[in-house]
């Protein structure tokens, strides 16, 4: 295939969601420094396209674990599907196509200076990708905190704490109580929370039937409510006495409260004893990007929707669940988007060039059971005025209510082969 810079940019960037294999090295001339924070999908996602275009740009990601386990798909491991290992990615392939990887905390960013520092040394840059994921904002729940996530655990970060979280699940005496406490918009995976409901209610079927889960929302509505609720009581009994998942909505169960010793939930009105407890906080952009003035008052970053170029400072590109990109959900799948957008803009502008119009896409996959499997997708394009990335109207969509028994369990083996697919094109 023969493909010029400029074909490059606009390629990548108009269907980013395509894995661009084989896409030929560009002659830059003197050598660019690029360094990436975070080595998650967004970041090595970044990293991997900017080396496919040109193998002579110097990119390093800044990443503190060694291996990076997949927050997609971690939801298997709490229902017994997945072992912790098989969402576990290392940053070998990385490697091989020749991008550094230093496996240290990023401990600020100089935007003036354009140096990425860390308890080692510091990084020079010409452009910084930064996609740090959340951090997770304790305080805004009483009573909790970091120490309290080692009894009371969010799991919202997939390893450690995806363990913890299992563990208890397996130690629970049948009968027990498991209660999820939801998080307010914007989080993390919207429709994570409900599928973790549904993943260990799946679990507790099989090995612990007496017992169920509740799910605490602040929330009055949530993604793909309809097809998760049409599953739940398919599967579940949900609506009955007998109801393995129960989901009460906010304002009412929204907790604001916890006493991490007796694993007790309280909201304005009530309170709940569970035997498990996982507590998903709200969230905001990753520390490091608040820490380095690229968040506003929301938390989160706003950028440059054509780029993903910070609007705070210049120079640096936010992707991933940090970033404000209007429509898009904080998803693996975003990011991934979102990354290769970034490095199509990155090659244009570091080659005095202007930046293709991008689109930019999602799909996000929900195993609800055994073979019940949902999903929705979406396409966006920028606004004329660059202000907005919205769906584009009659592409993509959801999981047809009406789907008969086979389509549900094709599903399932879609989300099976969106996996290995997505990490390959990240990871491999």
């Amino acid at each position: 295939m023969s493909m010029n810079r400029r074909d490059f940019v606009k390629a990548t960037g108009a269907a980013a969601a395509v894995g661009a294999l084989g896409v030929p090295t560009l002659a830059l001339g003197n050598t660019k420094k690029v360094v990436v924070v975070g080595g998650g999908t967004g970041g090595a996602t970044a990293a991997k396209y900017l080396k496919l275009a040109d193998e002579s740009i110097d990119v390093t990601i800044i990443e503190p674990n060694e291996n990076y386990y997949t927050c997609y798909m971690s939801n298997e491991v709490l229902g017994g599907k997945r072992g912790l290992d098989d969402i576990k990615q290392t940053y070998d392939g990385l490697k091989a196509h020749g991008i550094k990887v230093v496996h240290e905390a990023a401990t600020g960013i100089d935007a003036d200076k354009k140096v990425v520092k860390t308890a080692s040394g510091e990084f020079p840059y010409d452009r910084c990708v930064v996609s740090p994921g959340v951090s997770m904002l304790y305080d805004k729940i009483e009573g909790y905190s970091a120490e309290a996530a080692t009894k009371m655990p969010h799991a919202w970060k997939a390893g450690d704490q995806t363990k913890l979280l299992r563990g208890q699940l397996e130690a629970m005496d049948d009968g027990g109580v498991v209660i999820i406490v939801a998080p307010p918009n914007p989080y993390r995976c919207p429709p994570g929370p409900y599928e973790r409901a549904s993943q260990i209610a799946m679990y507790l079927q099989t090995e612990k039937p007496k017992s169920k889960v509740l799910i605490l929302d602040p929330k009055q509505r949530f993604s793909k409510q309809g097809l998760f609720t049409q599953g739940w009581e398919r599967l579940y009994g949900y609506g009955t006495d007998n109801a393995l998942i129960e989901w009460l909505p906010g304002p009412d169960a929204a907790v604001t409260r916890i006493d991490a010793d007796t694993k007790t939930c309280y909201t304005t009105f009530d309170e709940y004893a569970g035997a498990v407890v996982n507590v998903i906080p709200p969230q905001q952009a990753g520390q490091i990007a608040v820490d380095a003035g690229l968040a506003d008052d929301s938390g989160w970053c706003p950028v440059n929707k054509k780029t993903f170029e910070s609007t705070i400072h210049k120079g640096i590109h936010v992707i991933g669940d940090a970033a404000i990109a209007t429509a898009m959900p904080k998803s693996g799948y975003s990011a991934n988007s979102q990354g290769k957008v970034a490095a199509a803009a990155i090659i244009a502008m570091m080659n005095d060039e202007e930046p293709g119009v991008p689109s930019y896409v999602n799909t996000c996959y929900s195993i609800i059971g055994k073979d019940y499997g949902i999903s929705v997708a979406a396409v966006y394009r920028l606004s004329e005025d660059g202000q907005t990335i919205a769906g584009v109207e009659g592409a993509g969509g959801l999981t047809p209510t009406d789907a008969p028994e086979f389509a549900l369990a094709r599903e399932v083996e879609y989300a099976y082969s969106w996996y290995d697919n997505i990490v390959y094109d990240i990871f491999a």
